[in-house]
This record gives structure tokens, C-alpha cells and sequence, in this order.
């Protein structure tokens, strides 16, 4: 899988690229610096909503946020998609997560995330490739039908929105960071680096995150 990326991808040590995005709830700007001196955060880089592994992601997230609250660490997820848009998916879909927009990616580059390039291998394995994500399927799915799948699961319509997020954001990965108090990345998780292809739509469990959280200092 050939990968483009704008930044070296963020490891364990560096320091965080720092970022100012509207709250999709509307509320203002969520910054960096919100949480700079008070708390870990974990931080959730997702492309559009279009991307039906993302929102089961975002429910995911949203069902183990209060563990990670109760152990210390705040949560953030950054959609790719306009701040309107977002606020329209969460008003049909109430969510206790707090959420940024980034329509451009622009954190997702800061962050040096991957993108594959959509080569005659990588178009192939598309429909080669079976996956399971937290094992919503019965038996695993070759990519293109685990999209359209989990999209007739959720009884999502794609929005016109939704299109055009898609023909600009698609194949972009995603990638989750733990920052710590002093803007220090401690641990990252970055889709598909470690099982290709495979390991497309997996997200880290609770136990996952809680454990790269132990080793973290608090304030």
C-alpha cells in the first residue's frame, strides 16, 4: 500500500502540532490549548461522516468516554466535515463526545495521518481485502461490501454534503493520539499501519487506550 502524507506521522515523544477548530456542537473553538496544563487527551482524528466506520467509531467512543473521564483523560473527535453538517448529524444523533470540525483535514496533515494512493493494487485489494471490524459481521467482508453493509445496518441516506466531503477527503486513514498535559504525545494509533488493509475500520478498545493512558503524568 502505497501512502502520501503532507508531515512525518507525530510518534511517542514529540510534541503535538497544535490546533484550533470550531466545536461542532457550535460552542466556540476547541484548541489544543484548552487542555494544555490541566489534563491527558485523547484525541481522535475521523475523516467525513460519510465514512460508515467512523460513525460506529463515534458510538464506540462515545460509550467508553466516561471510563477514560474517570481515569483522568479527556476526550476530543474531530470530524471531517463542515461545522453545519456536523451539527446536523448530531442533532438526529445526540452524542456526550466532544466534537471539532475539520473539513480540510487540515489536523489530519499536522498529524502527518496517511493517505493512500489509490493505485491499481490498491483499487484490486479493495474488493480482495476482508475485514470485520469489532466483529459486526458474521464472517468478514470484502471492504466495498462492509461500507455498504454497515450503511444499510445504520439506515444512513449520503447527503450531497456527504458526496463532496467524500470525493475530497477518500482514501484518507484515520489515527488516534494520547497527548499529555504538557502537549507531549505519549502513544499513537494509526489505522492500517500494522495489518494493511485488514485492519481498515478497527478502532483501539477501552482496555487499549486505558493502558497507554496508565503511563501518563497527571496534573
Amino acid at each position: 500500500m502505497i501512502l502520501t502524507k503532507s508531515n512525518p506521522t507525530v510518534s511517542p515523544g514529540d510534541p503535538a502540532p497544535y490546533f484550533a477548530l470550531p466545536a461542532a456542537d457550535g460552542s466556540g473553538t476547541v484548541s489544543l490549548s484548552s487542555y494544555r496544563g490541566k489534563t491527558p487527551l485523547f484525541l481522535a482524528l475521523f475523516i467525513g461522516l460519510w465514512c460508515p466506520f467512523c460513525r460506529r467509531a463515534l458510538a464506540q467512543l462515545a460509550t467508553t468516554q466516561p471510563a477514560l473521564k474517570a481515569s483522568g483523560v479527556e476526550t476530543l473527535s474531530v470530524v471531517a466535515t463542515r461545522p453545519a453538517n456536523a451539527q446536523r448529524y448530531f442533532k438526529f444523533r445526540p452524542t456526550s463526545l466532544r466534537v471539532a470540525a475539520d473539513p480540510e483535514l487540515t489536523t489530519h496533515r499536522d498529524y502527518g495521518v496517511p493517505r493512500p494512493v489509490p493505485t491499481p493494487e490498491f483499487m484490486k485489494d479493495l474488493d480482495v481485502v476482508r475485514i470485520n471490524p469489532a466483529g459486526m459481521f458474521p464472517e468478514p467482508l470484502p471492504i466495498s461490501q462492509a461500507n455498504a453493509a454497515i450503511a444499510q445496518l445504520d439506515g444512513y441516506a449520503e447527503s450531497e454534503v456527504d458526496h463532496a466531503d467524500m470525493e475530497r477527503q477518500w482514501p484518507q486513514l484515520k489515527g488516534q493520539f494520547l497527548i499529555d498535559p504538557d502537549g507531549i504525545v505519549r502513544w499513537t494509533n494509526i489505522e492500517c499501519a500494522k495489518e494493511g488493509l485488514s485492519g481498515l475500520g478497527n478502532f483501539p478498545s477501552l482496555d487499549e487506550i486505558l493502558t497507554a493512558a496508565q503511563v501518563i503524568p497527571r496534573r
